[in-house]
């Protein structure tokens, strides 16, 4: 485990975040099944006070980190919600590594790749709080956050603490999930304003997550 530990002055490392001449890009990485508004939030909120380029979209394949098996919908369809989720943003952007590699894919080895990809880019992977405690567990921890910096926000109900390193950005709390939603939808609840519009109407169109169990 890294010997450093969670960050306590935040404000100094984000304005160094600020004046860096590297390229900063966030990952926020997941199934997206669907995306929601919680994920759009908290990405332009760690763009926004970070100061960052942009924010790539990483769906996954499968959940490597999960200690339950998660029920997903194929790629390409999580691919279309989450283009349509994003498209009116101009620093968002899909990064779409991992589906088309397939199968369960490390956070380490997909940061590496992008890391050699681009070695003048300076990567924020973003987690939210419900995934802090989970980081001791996951692959290659030690080594993934030499390549990137963790970057958390707050989720109510979780903590926040960690010996990783990690920049915390408050967001307004919003407690939205994609299973909630996909619940929601099973039982003919409305799920406007959780999604975006466009995204809302794909999933009436398609008949998604109808089965969902």
């Amino acid at each position: 485990m890294s010997d450093q530990s969670i960050v306590t002055e935040p404000e100094i490392l984000i304005e160094e975040i600020r004046t860096s001449k590297r390229e900063k890009i966030g990952i926020l990485g997941g199934t997206f099944n669907p995306p929601h508004i919680g994920h759009l939030m908290m990405a332009d909120q760690v763009r926004d006070q970070l100061d960052l380029d942009k924010i790539l979209f990483m769906p996954t394949a499968e959940p490597p980190h999960s200690s339950v098996e998660k029920k997903t919908i194929s790629a390409d369809v999580r691919e279309q919600m989450l283009d349509l989720a994003i498209m009116d943003h101009p620093d968002f952007e899909m990064e779409l590594y991992e589906v088309q590699k397939g199968g369960k894919n490390y956070t380490y080895e997909t940061m590496k790749t992008l890391v050699d990809l681009y070695p003048t880019v300076d990567f924020y992977f973003i987690v939210g709080g419900d995934m802090i405690a989970d980081l001791p567990t996951w692959y290659k921890i030690d080594e993934l956050v030499q390549l990137v910096q963790f970057v958390g926000v707050n989720r109510p109900g979780y903590t926040v603490e960690s010996d990783y390193p990690i920049i915390m950005v408050d967001i307004p709390l919003i407690d939205i999930s994609s299973s909630n939603i996909r619940h929601k939808v099973k039982t003919g609840c409305s799920i406007r304003y959780l999604v975006p519009e466009e995204v809302r109407k794909y999933i009436a169109l398609e008949g998604l997550y109808q089965d969902d169990e």
